[in-house]
């Protein structure tokens, strides 16, 4: 048992274990947007597609945020967007939760969009820079259970207030975000760390770490072809998981099902995740991070597909152990390969088109989705699967070009290191 924990959760460094609190502190209050369609629909008046398009604000906001996230955790330091992003996400739920006018909630939900993605590059970031590279697949796989320790419990609360008070969700949540500030605020030093730009004058280094013929910054990120393709596979992934928190819940209420119920169904995938993630390195190992991609992207389509055919909670349930599965065998390659990817002077800016693909899979997957069960009815969850199926082909074609890249981006490390910080690279 000694060794499991040291090989699982060993060697990290303080800094790390302070940045996983914090996640853990803030998921497991961050579930007012969870039920934002339940609550629109049912204590707003809002139609389904209204509800759909609204949450889908909160999708776009994100959009905007993340990519300001990488911006200024790169330039103005991974702390300062940690503590500042917090803060303005916990003023926003306040607001949002005493605000009744639709078209004022609709703008709410895009500004908390925007803050409450701003602190996913900064958090990633800051484990990269503290972490060494050959931990860090066990402090990526810690994140996510972290996340799924707190969304787990964060459901199962949610589903029992949310049947008596929709304030409580947001007042709550807002507690959570202001103690996962104080922590960081307190606890967490910069990581960033300030260095003279290494000249271009190492051909080869530069050619096996940043696309040529490219500008810095952001374009370098957005014109990657390599990276772009995974970024286009990961947005297919999004697509699916978000629909558990903007589609499902829509999909068990015409059903018949509560949403307690709801928090059931979330809460044990949530459970599943926090009993197995920590031997999902074990079962992995060894085979290539594409092939594992590819059968994970194979079981969340069965699971969502399967949803066609869900009528009772058993269904549901069973769903969604199974998509569960795809998601936790999933999580350390992307992570690994994002990281892996990333030139160290552009770490932030890369993390934050990464993940672009989860604001914008909160607005596709609602906007579209919404309108999608409205008129297709189960046909939406059979081109569900129908996606997944084609991103985890996807994955196998991919893949090697990836190994390749990541080969080289190695093999020009130990020769000329590149700079542990970004000071290079225009926005």
């Amino acid at each position: 048992m000694r060794r499991w924990l040291r090989e699982t959760a060993g060697g990290l460094p303080a800094t790390y274990w302070y940045l996983w609190t914090g996640l853990l502190i803030n998921r497991v209050g961050a579930f007012a947007m969870l039920f934002l369609s339940l609550y629109l629909t049912g204590s707003r008046g809002a139609s389904e597609g209204l509800a759909g398009l609204v949450v889908g604000a909160y999708g776009a906001g994100g959009a905007v945020g993340v990519l300001l996230g990488g911006v200024l955790a790169d330039r103005w330091g991974r702390r300062a967007t940690l503590v500042w992003s917090h803060l303005a996400a916990a003023l926003g739920m306040v607001v949002l939760a005493f605000t009744t006018n639709l078209a004022a909630i609709a703008v709410l939900a895009g500004l908390i969009g925007v803050v409450h993605s701003m602190p996913g590059p900064a958090f990633v970031a800051a484990i990269i820079d503290v972490v060494p590279s050959d931990r860090r697949s066990r402090a990526f796989n810690l994140q996510f259970w972290a996340f799924n320790l707190g969304m787990a419990a964060a459901s199962f609360l949610a589903g029992l207030l949310a049947e008596t008070s929709f304030l409580a969700l947001f007042l709550v949540d807002a507690a959570a975000t202001l103690i996962t500030t104080g922590l960081i605020a307190w606890k967490v030093p910069e990581t960033l760390r300030r260095h003279a730009q290494r000249r271009p004058t190492e051909p080869a280094t530069r050619a096996a770490t940043v696309p040529p013929r490219q500008q810095g910054g952001l374009v370098t990120a957005l014109t990657d072809r390599t990276f772009m393709v995974f970024v286009g596979l990961t947005f297919v992934l999004a697509v699916l998981t978000t629909q558990t928190s903007t589609i499902m819940p829509l999909a068990m209420r015409s059903d018949g099902l509560s949403p307690a119920s709801y928090g059931v169904v979330v809460a044990v995938g949530g459970a599943l995740i926090v009993i197995g993630q920590l031997f999902v390195p074990r079962l992995i190992d060894g085979y290539r991070k594409h092939l594992v991609l590819a059968v994970s992207t194979v079981l969340l389509a069965v699971g969502f597909g399967a949803l066609a055919f869900a009528d009772q909670l058993p269904i549901y349930l069973t769903a969604a152990v199974i998509w569960t599965v795809g998601s936790m065998l999933a999580a350390p390659p992307n992570a690994e390969i994002n990281a892996e990817l990333a030139p160290a002077v552009l770490r932030a800016r890369y993390q934050s088109v990464f993940y672009l693909t989860f604001p914008a899979a909160a607005f596709v997957a609602p906007a579209v989705g919404g309108v999608s069960l409205q008129y297709l009815g189960d046909w939406h969850w059979v081109i569900a699967g129908g996606l997944g199926l084609a991103a985890a082909l996807g994955h196998l074609l991919a893949g090697p070009a990836r190994e390749r890249r990541v080969a080289a981006i190695r093999s020009a490390t130990p020769t000329a290191p590149l700079l542990h910080t970004a000071e290079a690279g225009a926005e």
